[in-house]
């Protein structure tokens, strides 16, 4: 089992920097792949990036390409995403998933309880 928490949203304006923190407990984290989903209101939820169990291979929507980033460090049990330059239209709810097939079946075992990003203009 593997329980994430996700912190680092809030309240921010047009061309901010904001780094989402996910956070998890489990001995099986650092077996699985771990992506940032995100859903805004009235929109359906969108991936928006993915990080292999290792940290080594990324993907990044093209939505967001030039402005977020995702990372992991294992020894603390935490994937971030990096979001530079924020947007109105990244204004969202922001939600951590981890699974230990995801990058083969694109299932996601693990949810967390997500995080609001507002983004002021």
């Amino acid at each position: 089992q593997v329980q994430l928490v996700e912190s680092g949203g809030g309240l921010v304006q047009a061309g901010d920097f904001l780094r989402l923190s996910c956070a998890a407990s489990g001995h099986t984290f650092d077996s699985c792949a771990v992506a940032w989903f995100r859903q805004a209101p009235g929109k359906e939820r969108e991936l928006v990036a993915r990080i292999s169990q290792s940290g080594g291979s990324t993907y990044v929507a093209d939505s967001v390409k030039d402005r977020f980033t995702i990372s992991r460090d294992n020894t603390k049990n935490t994937v971030y995403l990096q979001m530079y330059s924020l947007r109105p239209d990244d204004t969202a709810v922001y939600y951590c998933a981890a699974g230990l097939l995801a990058l083969i079946t694109g299932k996601y075992d693990y949810w967390g309880q997500g995080a609001q990003v507002t983004v002021s203009s």
